[in-house]
């Protein structure tokens, strides 16, 4: 079989960041896809080394800067394990609210660039960037920021929510919910989009185990497993979370789980939000000089909009000695060599935009 090898990126308009592929094609179908990456790579693990504990979460938040939030969140909470540091109750809800905020945030990016990089609906782009800028004012309003925000404290947050927060949010809610039922039947309408999603870049449950991969890529070849569900933190119990999983494991499942989950998030935001305990939520002040562990060694692992990481710090007093993460954007991707061989080429682009891959958080 005469292969023909045609390099893609690594800066190529249709790939998601900075990433290098070289495929091999019989013709117009994938006989294999190798990527190449690192053209982002800043050694945050290693600098998190030369930094005290509080220095760090900036660094953190460059990682997946659509849901920048979200890893600053789970740096905060391996710290405030080794620190033996317990969460406030009302910055625990504050906490849910805001990673659930940055999860639609995220996810309507998500589901727009999908829908731009299919071409020939570059309608659906506009509308999900549109109503996700109504997301980052509400993350403006609580952490003073619309992209980097580094509001989490040990013990808390830097800010408590603002006295109309909860009216502002509620009001933003009600419309989102009722454009995410206007996306779906938008989008799932468009021919283009069912065909070039249907049936395409399937992956079993089995070989989605197999693989590592996590988040909206598992859900979606049927794989029932959520960390805020299966190892629930701060108060997903109490907010009775649902975990949304579909099972034909190709390209448009993982698209409706995302869907599903906006509405989710919607819920438990609204739920957060009535539920949410007077009290103080403010943490600990950012000192260069921080408590000393009371545990050497402290694991967390939280449930990213693009899946599970895993942080395993290892403490020394001040600074760790040693940071180490497992990344769902690069298990996602190393996916990508085994569910497009035997797809047409045309598809490549389709099945990297429904694993959403993210190439900071690949090259961190």
């Amino acid at each position: 079989m005469a292969l023909t090898r045609i390099n893609i990126g690594p800066v190529h308009p249709s790939t998601h960041g900075v990433i290098h592929l070289v495929v091999d094609i019989d013709g117009d179908t994938i006989a294999d896809v190798e990527p190449h990456i690192g053209f982002l790579h800043r050694g945050v693990e290693k600098l998190t080394e030369t930094r005290m504990y509080m220095q760090n979460p900036p660094y953190m938040e460059k990682l997946d800067y659509i849901a920048p939030m979200s890893y600053n969140e789970a740096y905060v909470a391996a710290v405030e394990s080794a620190m033996g540091i317990e969460v406030k109750e009302r910055a625990q809800y504050i906490r849910v609210i805001l990673l659930e905020l940055q999860r639609i945030a995220s996810h309507l990016l998500s589901v727009g660039l999908l829908c731009n990089d299919l071409g020939q609906m570059f309608t659906g782009f506009m509308w999900t960037f549109k109503d996700r800028d109504l997301v980052l004012d509400l993350l403006q309003e609580a952490a003073g920021s619309r992209m980097f925000y580094v509001n989490m404290r040990l013990g808390g947050l830097n800010r408590d929510l603002p006295p109309d927060f909860a009216d502002h949010a509620n009001e933003t809610l009600n419309y989102l919910e009722k454009r995410v039922t206007e996306y779906e039947n938008y989008i799932e309408k468009s021919p283009i989009f069912t065909e070039r999603m249907k049936g395409v870049g399937f992956m079993s449950p089995e070989e989605a185990k197999n693989l590592g991969v996590t988040g909206p890529v598992l859900r979606g070849s049927g794989v029932d497993y959520d960390v805020r569900k299966n190892n629930p933190y701060y108060v997903y119990e109490k907010l009775h979370f649902s975990t949304k999983v579909l099972h034909e494991g190709d390209n448009f499942a993982r698209y409706k789980v995302r869907m599903l989950e906006m509405k989710e998030s919607i819920r438990l935001v609204r739920t957060a939000l009535r539920m949410l305990p007077d009290g103080d939520a403010l943490g600990m002040p950012v000192k260069l000089r921080s408590p000393n562990p009371v545990n050497r060694i402290a694991t967390v692992n939280r449930e990213l909009p693009r899946g599970e990481v895993y942080m395993y710090l290892v403490a020394d007093p001040q600074k760790p000695y040693r940071l180490s993460m497992r990344s769902p954007n690069f298990i996602n991707l190393a996916a990508l060599k085994h569910i497009t061989r035997g797809q047409r080429i045309a598809d490549l682009f389709a099945i990297m935009g429904s694993l959403d891959l993210v190439m900071g958080c690949v090259d961190r």
